[in-house]
């Protein structure tokens, strides 16, 4: 069998940073299943605002929320409503247990200013599309070419896994261009899985880019 490890948590500490910065002992299990939570509560909510990425900072009276989008403007809303909404149901949620811990929150939305090279949001496109019933011959092709243009990329590789078109049996099917070093640490690999739901079941979007490497 294969030995498998996720790209991202494979360069902890080396190239990648934690995506929740806090560091508590004593309420660890209790902070870690908010952030669990919050995460899948923001994914649910923002799925049409292109998440890449959450990352939530700790401390002694503040959450902060960093949410990293390609479409910045459907979470800010008219006025920055939308924001402000978004605000006081995390603060809900997270206060929702600890009735005598009123933590402040703050929600800073950033925008991903090159979608087209996120794993996240490049998977996240080829799962819509796969959910449309596009061909997913075309759809892989056409995202490797729209990810090969961009002059930062050395290398990508994408995957789907399930009951392609509708068969019997579950394969895997593949396509890559360029290069995709995933024993090396200092390589900047960005990686993200995405499942599509369609009416023959779940299919699993993985999307692999090399965006060269990293040197202190």
């Amino acid at each position: 069998m294969g030995h498998k490890v996720h790209p991202f948590s494979f360069r902890l500490g080396v190239t990648e940073d934690w995506k929740s910065k806090w560091c508590n002992s004593k309420n660890y299990q209790e902070y870690l299943k908010q952030d669990i939570g919050l995460r899948r509560f923001l994914e649910k909510k923002l799925a049409k605002a292109s998440i890449e990425n959450v990352i939530i900072e700790r401390s002694a009276n503040l959450l902060t929320v960093n949410i990293f989008s390609g479409r910045p403007g459907m979470i800010i809303g008219r006025g920055g409503t939308g924001a402000d909404e978004l605000k006081n149901e995390i603060k809900d949620k997270v206060n929702k247990k600890n009735a005598d811990n009123n933590l402040e929150v703050r929600v800073n939305i950033q925008e991903v200013k090159h979608p087209e090279i996120s794993a996240k949001l490049v998977a996240q496109s080829i799962a819509e599309q796969i959910e449309k019933r596009t061909p997913f011959r075309r759809t892989l092709k056409k995202a490797i070419e729209r990810v090969m243009q961009n002059r930062e990329v050395k290398g990508v590789k994408v995957s789907l896994s399930g009951r392609l078109n509708g068969a019997e049996m579950s394969r895997r099917e593949w396509l890559s261009e360029g290069k995709i070093p995933l024993q090396t640490l200092r390589s900047n690999v960005d990686f993200a899985q995405v499942n599509a739901h369609t009416t023959f079941g779940v299919i699993g979007a993985k999307v692999w880019i090399y965006k060269g490497e990293v040197f202190d």
